[in-house]
Formats: structure tokens, sequence, C-alpha cells
């Protein structure tokens, strides 16, 4: 089955469109439901494949400025500051003042109530096409407020400035079979950030992973999120352990090639929590150039949630440039 103009349809009606009938809470489980067992072996399998290969020795290079371009910079704690924000989109907009040819980040990720201090830092950069400003919302990182609290956080941030929500799921309702609760919260939240001028923020839905326990869960989580209306599928809030994982990224990689088989609408896949060397993070770019493609690598359809991994690139970047690069020894892929 096809779905007509699925990017022109409500999320409702493209469900309605793909589960073949009226949407109620049945019918979205025995569709979700419905879905194949995730095959764990061999999806770990293929996982520690993927995991053995790199790009050839001379794109080095290239993948470790890719890598920074597809990082959202992420500071998420209690005690952030205005002048904490300030200097993450200081790093954000030069992440390296020794060498200006190295490329900026794809967005900033804070709290809500932390976009005023972005916007104001990012200034004059602060363009659909430059770096962007990402916030977490609906009670993140629990994703235990009411729903009139969630939507309320979502516009909020979206009227502050955010270019990005990054929404969590009810883990507790999807666990608990209530799919629907949690396809209606997606939808609702994605209508919360719509503009005044109609245009919509993008909508990154985390489903926090580690807490799904099973693959098949991650499986009908990533289905679900796409069908409400998400723009991107996001592993973990980074707060729950584990968070990302190549297999779990893998598996979110082939929901949205599927979903782009059915549908030719592109979602995009966010890994966050956990990233931290240059070494895995090529690891999950081969991951995404073998599974989707290459024109998966970039910002608008492949993110990193990261805080610390850009620390690491910068330093293998340099050490490259130098000629005094000691980074992991790849094989080779043709």
């Amino acid at each position: 089955m096809t779905l007509e103009h699925p990017v022109a349809l409500a999320p409702a009606e493209r469900a309605v469109q793909l589960i073949g009938g009226d949407l109620t809470e049945k019918s979205l489980r025995l569709h979700l439901e419905g879905l194949p067992g995730v095959d764990a072996v061999g999806l770990e399998a293929r996982a520690a494949d993927l995991s053995t290969r790199s790009i050839k020795t001379t794109s080095k290079a290239w993948a470790l400025d890719r890598i920074i371009g597809l990082i959202d910079l992420t500071t998420l704690e209690g005690a952030d500051t205005p002048g904490k924000v300030h200097s993450l989109v200081s790093k954000a907009m030069t992440p390296d003042p020794s060498d200006l040819s190295t490329p900026r980040v794809a967005a900033v990720c804070v709290y809500g109530d932390m976009v005023p201090y972005a916007v104001e830092a990012l200034g004059a950069a602060h363009t659909a096409d430059g770096i962007q400003i990402a916030a977490v919302a609906t009670a993140f990182p629990s994703g235990r407020g009411s729903l009139p609290v969630k939507i309320a956080d979502t516009r909020d941030a979206v009227r502050s400035g955010a270019d990005e929500i990054d929404m969590v799921i009810d883990r507790g309702a999807f666990l608990s079979g209530r799919y629907g609760l949690v396809f209606d919260q997606i939808v609702a939240v994605k209508e919360a950030c719509r503009r005044d001028d109609g245009s919509y923020a993008h909508l990154k839905v985390i489903l926090e992973t580690g807490e799904l326990t099973t693959y098949d869960n991650v499986r009908r989580a990533s289905w679900l999120a796409i069908l409400a209306g998400g723009d991107f599928i996001k592993t973990s809030t980074g707060k729950v352990a584990p968070a990302a994982t190549l297999p779990v990224t893998l598996l979110m990689l082939q929901v949205v090639n599927d979903w782009y088989r059915l549908t030719g609408e592109r979602i995009g896949v966010k890994p966050a929590g956990g990233i931290r060397t240059s070494k895995d993070a090529i690891k999950y770019l081969v991951t995404v150039a073998e599974t989707v493609g290459e024109d998966w690598l970039y910002p608008q359809l492949f993110r990193f949630g990261a805080s610390s991994l850009l620390n690491d690139v910068l330093l293998q970047r340099q050490k490259l440039t130098t000629g005094h690069y000691s980074g992991p020894d790849y094989v080779t892929v043709d």
C-alpha cells in the first residue's frame, strides 16, 4: 500500500490511510502489534558488522567535518545559566578558534526557558540556514506532565524562538498499550509547534529506547511517532541508560527507510546520549550510509545529540590537519 501525498495529510488522515480503516485505539494497536517481530540476533549481528567498517582513509577529514555539522550541541542541566548558554552558543559558532575553517554545528539544544538566551547569543546567525535552536519540552526528561502543560511548554519555547522541539513520549502509556493516548499527545504537540505565520517548528520525538526494553517496542514506538507527525525520531534523553546504541539506531533507520519506500517522505533520526568519540560517531555515519543512503547525512535528516563529542572530533581534526593523527585504524569500505 502506498500513501497518497503523506506530507500534505494531517497525522490522523495518513494513519487512517495506512491502517485502512477508522483510527481507533483498537485499530492502532492491531496495526502496531501486527508489525513483524525484530530479529534481534540478526539486528545485532548487522550492527556489529557495520561497526567494523568505515570510510576510506582519504575521507577521514570529510567525516570529521560532517560529524561536526550534524551535532546538536547540548546542555540540559538544572544548573544551566544564561552565561552557560552564551558559552555554548559561542562554541557552536566557532568550535575551534584556532582554525576558522572548522564547520559550525547544526544546532544548540537547551531547556525551553533558556531559548531566549540562545536567540540573544546567536543574533544575526540565527537564520533558517544557520545554527538552529532546539528546545526540549513536554516535561523532559520524564514526560510525566499533563497534556495542557506539555502543550504550553511547547508553545512557549516556539514563541521564544525555538526552531525545533525535542519532545518525550509518555513511556508509561506506551508500555501499558495505550497507543492512542501517545498518538494523540504527539499530534497535539505537533500542532503546538505551529507558528503565527503558519509554519511549524520541527518536531523530534524522543522514544527513550532504554526504557522500552525490547526491539519490538522500539519499532512500534518509531512507527507510532512517524504516524503521529514526528519529523525526527530520537533515541534518548541522555538521562537514562542505555542511551543511544548502534543496534537501536540501525533499527530506527530501517523504520524510516521503510516509511520512505512506502510514502516517499524522509524522516530524520537522532541518536543521543553516550556518543563521545569520533570513532563511535563514524560508526553511525557508516550505518546511516549503508542503511538509508548518504542522502540522510545532512542536518535535515540526521543529528547527533551530544555534549562532549565535539571536543574529541576537534582533537582528531587537529591531529589530522597537523599530520599527527592518532585516530583508530579503520577498515576500508569500497
